[in-house]
């Protein structure tokens, strides 16, 4: 199998990942009024967005540092970093 097919396959994975931690961390936003947005993961950093009351937070540059990517890098240590776009 060509290696871009095989970059392709892991990035996939990796997104999947992703999601999954990104859904168990969803319930508290939600409870908030809040929500997480994955939008993409490129070399170990997650893009996020935070929308609904997260998105207008005093807190919304802590929340994706100190709380989703102590999460997300907890659950994939591959993950370098998760920022808010």
């Amino acid at each position: 199998m060509p290696s871009a097919c095989l970059q392709g396959i892991e990035e996939k994975k990796m997104k999947e990942e992703v999601q999954s931690a990104l859904n168990d961390i969803r319930p508290s936003l939600q409870a908030d009024g809040g929500d997480v947005e994955l939008v993409d993961v490129e070399d170990g950093i997650v893009k996020v967005r935070l929308t609904g009351a997260c998105g207008g937070c005093p807190m919304s540059q802590m929340t994706p540092k100190q709380g989703i990517e102590a999460y997300v890098r907890k659950k994939i240590p591959e993950i370098v970093s998760v920022e808010s776009v």
